[in-house]
């Protein structure tokens, strides 16, 4: 089939398709679906993509590769996106977003055995017991065992007990009996109602009903007390407490919000990070923080969206309120939606953020130290959209001048590629048409040099030029790029405070200050490039002051060329060396007539 006749076909379908909701599918050349969508009117939404002037990258290479389509009526837009949630996890289209689940995170199992244990694992199997988590915060997990096995001595044995193995006299009791971890209920010596009692309340305290339970054991210590019964009363008391401290460590918020979601969403150009907390009587119960890897131009909304979903499948909450960032539309899990501006239920917001913003840097810091390289290009990104440049900035470039009182005056230029110095490219200037200490001059001169030899040489010019300095260099080098060779370079400068210290970004004519954190990672390249480039210029100027000092005393001997000069500095290191060497010495070096020479010379300028 010819494209031609290939978008005769799609466009075909798309003319015939229903205005109602529903969820499409595109097919590739293997008649694999390649993407799912849902749709509140399918006809208007599939046309979308085969606009080209409303076409992003993305979308053109996944239209390229459709080859067929394929829909679903459904009654309601509610309906499509439970539909769409269903296709995603059947078929994995290639370009849809991608759930990064962090399926390693450990949950808490109560198994349905018939005396069931409790503990953690990784492995999820619905059939062997009722789960609770997965917990990302590995601390709550611990801290949950801990006062549960505080609170109940629940038994931790392997063994498989039944009804019958226990009248049947199979088991004894084992070391956890003697050391009061376990009531031993295998021999008899706990009541199966008793142990039931136990796990029961240990799955109240798993989902956050720890008030009610608080409630029941204070009644029961008190009716004990009544009847006089301190010591059981003490038992109960010591478990009260253990739940109140507890208590008071989880809670978040006051205890009147109750049963209620929580979400918040980060994300970048490849990923969005979502967080989820359940909190009960305003306890975090659950917390979980995960990921998607975007494959198109989808909006947060639709991210969020797509995560609630995935939340609700996986633990089925009949919560009725929830607290988002924004409105999210067609959410028919909840019944009252909240985007709160202040209060308790705004500082739970503010919690879920602070969990999905250190969970985005976890990552990001676990991504660089895989991939280096990535890091560099990740920063050039941060610093294209705070100055809002065309493109990435891959190749900078950054110049000094360094001169005293105008004497032996120098310039330099780094070149930083993709984040990295590439010192190939590094180049030194002597300053030749300025007299006197003019870093303007000094500087207007130098960047005139470099991008005329490179627009004669055909070589790829900078995508950012930073100038060492604020307002003033910036202009100079402005009026060099662009009044005189009419070049268009975005020009960028680095400024210092009163104790020299470089503390902000400049950008743009007329200049403004680019707000970056001082103790970013950003900010710390472009420090870093400004560092090179002075210690760059410096080496260089102390270079040639230091050839200046030894020109003037062995340029004025006469029958001293420079070789001669060459052959004694590498013999005697120094002037003074060879000021304190002894004829002999020399005429070793350069020769008896030289030797007598240069001793004359150097004596008389001594005197």
């Amino acid at each position: 089939m010819t494209g031609e006749e290939l978008r005769n076909y799609l466009m075909g379908i798309v003319h015939n398709l229903p205005e109602c909701p529903g969820c499409y599918k595109y097919k590739d050349d293997s008649g694999t679906i390649i993407y799912v969508g849902k749709a509140k009117n399918l006809k208007r939404r599939v046309s979308s993509y085969f606009l080209k002037n409303q076409q992003s990258l993305k979308t053109k290479i996944l239209v390229s590769k459709i080859r067929d389509i394929e829909y679903t009526v459904v009654r309601t837009e509610e309906d499509a996106l439970l539909l769409e949630n269903n296709l995603i996890k059947e078929n994995n289209p290639r370009y849809n977003i991608l759930l990064k689940d962090g399926k390693t995170y450990p949950s808490i199992v109560v198994t349905n055995e018939y005396l069931p244990k409790i503990f953690m694992t990784r492995k999820i199997n619905k059939s062997f017991g009722t789960y609770f988590g997965p917990y990302s915060h590995i601390p709550t997990l611990y801290g949950l065992l801990e006062l549960i096995n505080n609170l109940y001595p629940l038994r931790r044995c392997n063994d498989k007990i039944t009804k019958d193995s226990i009248t049947s006299g199979k088991h004894k009791e084992c070391l956890e009996y003697h050391i009061k971890n376990c009531k031993a209920p295998c021999v008899g010596r706990q009541t199966r109602e008793e142990y039931m009692r136990n796990i029961e309340e240990a799955k109240e305290i798993l989902k956050g009903n720890t008030a009610e339970l608080e409630r029941k054991l204070l009644e029961e210590m008190k009716e004990l007390a009544m009847e006089m019964k301190f010591e059981e009363a003490e038992i109960i008391k010591k478990k009260y407490l253990m739940l109140e401290n507890y208590q008071s460590r989880s809670e978040v918020v006051s205890r009147t919000i109750d049963n209620i979601d929580v979400y918040n969403i980060e994300d970048n150009e490849k990923v969005a990070y979502i967080n989820y907390l359940h909190v009960v009587n305003g306890c975090i119960v659950r917390a979980y923080t995960f990921e998607y890897a975007k494959r198109l131009d989808e909006t947060k909304e639709e991210l969020l969206l797509a995560g609630i979903v995935e939340m609700q499948k996986r633990y089925g909450n009949e919560t009725k309120e929830v607290i988002l960032p924004f409105p999210v539309e067609h959410l028919m899990y909840y019944s009252n939606i909240i985007v709160p501006q202040k209060g308790d239920k705004k500082k739970l917001l503010e919690l879920s953020k602070l969990n999905v913003m250190q969970y985005k840097k976890d990552r990001i810091k676990q991504s660089d130290k895989l991939n280096p390289e990535q890091k560099n290009v990740r920063l050039l990104k941060e610093l294209q959209d705070a100055l809002q440049l065309p493109s990435l900035p891959m190749q900078i470039e950054c110049f000094d001048n360094s001169n005293i009182s105008g004497t032996d005056a120098v310039a330099a230029c780094v070149v930083f590629i993709k984040g990295k110095p590439s010192k190939n490219d590094y180049r030194k200037y002597n300053i030749k048409t300025v007299v006197g200490p003019d870093d303007y001059a000094s500087m207007k001169e130098v960047v005139r040099r470099r991008y005329t030899r490179l627009m004669e040489e055909e070589k790829s010019l900078p995508d950012l030029i930073i100038a060492d300095g604020g307002k003033g260099q910036m202009e100079v080098i402005r009026e060099v790029i662009e009044d005189e060779l009419h070049l268009n370079i975005p020009i960028a400068g680095l400024a210092k405070n009163d104790k020299h210290r470089t503390n902000e970004l400049l950008y743009g004519f007329p200049q403004q200050t680019i707000g970056l954190k001082t103790d970013s990672a950003l900010f710390h390249l472009l420090t870093h490039i400004q560092d090179e480039v002075h210690r760059f210029a410096i080496t260089f100027h102390r270079e040639k002051r230091s050839k200046h000092q030894i020109a003037s005393e062995l340029d004025n001997i006469k029958g001293i060329g420079p070789k001669t000069k060459e052959q004694l500095l590498k013999s005697f290191k120094s002037v003074k060396r060879i000021r304190e060497a002894t004829i002999d010495q020399l005429a070793d070096c350069v020769g008896m007539k030289k030797a007598i020479a240069i001793k004359e010379e150097l004596n008389k300028e001594k005197k």
